[in-house]
């Protein structure tokens, strides 16, 4: 589990794609700390396994599933990425519940600045916008933010100066991709209503055989 709080940007070293699966390498430092063989790292906020590990940075393996999702695989040697480690146990929650599995991507469609903060609007799939309230919570390429606008089409977030230094979102251009993560609460929420109304239904069905079994 992460938080969407990014430590570092990571520099890709070298991409190697056969087929639909391939391997990543990537120049890091600080979520190289406590970390060893097998442990998670998000990239882009894409959970990866550390498969190896040396002092200047780390690699993992990428399969089918992963860059169908994402936009891991239009990552090219000298691109930033988003890093962050997985959450420790007694660490400070400061984003909100990120899982490291992409539901899709988006495309940043407007950029506009407002005083000392940077709006990004970002058009995606009706099935993510579904997901997305206003003032709810958003992972993009990783990073936890608030939505601030919602439409049928897209939604937009507001970034403040540290975000934009901490994190390579204000690097991205009209018409770039994004990975998105919607809050996992919404998603278990939408499931349940989905679920209710199924199980409703079989109950009534068992209420009515129940009673006419009784000849009520």
């Amino acid at each position: 589990m992460f938080t969407g709080i990014i430590e570092e940007k990571g520099k890709i070293r070298e991409v190697k794609l056969s087929g639909v699966s391939g391997t990543i390498k990537i120049a890091a430092s600080k979520v190289l700390e406590g970390t060893k063989l097998g442990d998670s790292i998000a990239v882009n906020g894409v959970c990866l396994t550390v498969t190896q590990m040396d002092d200047a940075g780390f690699s993992a393996d990428v399969m089918a599933e992963t860059l169908r999702r994402s936009s891991l695989g239009s990552l090219s040697k000298g691109d930033y990425v988003n890093l962050e480690r997985a959450m420790a146990a007694d660490g400070r929650f400061g984003g909100h519940i990120v899982s490291g599995h992409i539901d899709g991507m988006g495309t940043i469609s407007k950029v506009k600045n407002e005083g000392n903060a940077t709006w990004i609007y970002i058009s995606t799939s009706k099935n993510i916008l579904d997901l997305i309230v206003e003032k709810g919570s958003i992972a993009i390429d990783g990073i936890s933010l608030t939505v601030a606008k919602v439409s049928d089409v897209d939604f937009a977030v507001s970034v403040i100066p540290h975000t934009a230094s901490e994190t390579t979102l204000l690097d991205k251009k009209i018409d770039d991709c994004v990975n998105l993560e919607n809050d996992i609460i919404g998603k278990y929420v939408q499931k349940f209503f989905s679920c209710g109304g199924n199980e409703n239904s079989a109950q009534e069905k068992r209420d009515r055989k129940i009673l006419e079994f009784l000849n009520l």
